[in-house]
């Protein structure tokens, strides 16, 4: 990848930041501290995306912090990946909340909002043109795959994303920290299967496009 590609890409990536900073298509866009655009190598292989930032994440304006930003670390390392070679971005851009009368609570992105933010996120898959997208946890992976779309059935599985890159998905990290013994030992070893199966889509050699001299053989 060519330092003026990167930086057309960076320059791209930095302005669209800029349009969700001003949006307001939604009301979270009107009580979240800070909008979440996303982070990581404009040129990456794997892009991960999640469902949307949390209260750390609206605070500092930055997508998985805290101990599950550690944990997806954790996952990345696992396969070879640094935080910083991966692009990191979420369905919505800001953090969706639930006010219980007492604080504002994190809560799932309605379809309303990932359709309205979903625009972004296909901007940010069209720069960065990722060889693979790991969708993390069921609302991400449902923005792609379709609401029926199951989790624990079909976690691993390949689907074609956009622009016909493949995707697959697996747990959250925040679901992951959630399980404790037994459990959390068997749900550590199906997400190990799932990174080391993206792992080696990223590495597969890409398919050279037919030459005319080839194509003729079959006319």
């Amino acid at each position: 990848m060519s330092l003026a590609e990167r930086a057309s890409r960076e320059k791209t990536l930095i302005a669209a930041a800029h349009v969700v900073e001003l949006c307001r298509l939604c009301a979270i866009g009107s009580t979240r501290t800070n909008s979440v655009f996303g982070e990581g190598d404009p040129c990456a292989k794997l892009m991960c995306v999640g469902e949307g930032p949390g209260e750390q994440e609206d605070r500092l304006g930055r997508p998985f912090v805290g101990r599950s930003g550690d944990l997806l670390e954790k996952m990345l390392a696992a396969i070879g990946f640094a935080r910083e070679d991966v692009y990191i971005a979420n369905t919505v851009k800001c953090r969706p909340t639930l006010d219980t009368g007492h604080r504002l609570a994190n809560r799932a992105p309605t379809p309303d909002e990932m359709k309205n933010c979903r625009h972004y996120l296909d901007e940010q898959i069209a720069v960065i043109r990722p060889r693979v997208i790991l969708a993390l946890g069921a609302p991400a992976a449902k923005t792609f795959m379709g609401e029926r779309f199951s989790i624990t059935k079909q976690r691993g599985q390949w689907f074609e994303g956009p622009l016909g890159i493949p995707i697959t998905a697996t747990f959250h990290p925040a679901y992951i920290l959630r399980q404790t013994g037994g459990a959390m030992t068997e749900v550590k070893r199906l997400v190990y299967a799932d990174l080391k199966a993206v792992r080696e889509k990223v590495d597969a050699p890409v398919a050279e496009p037919a030459t005319l001299e080839q194509q003729s053989l079959f006319e």
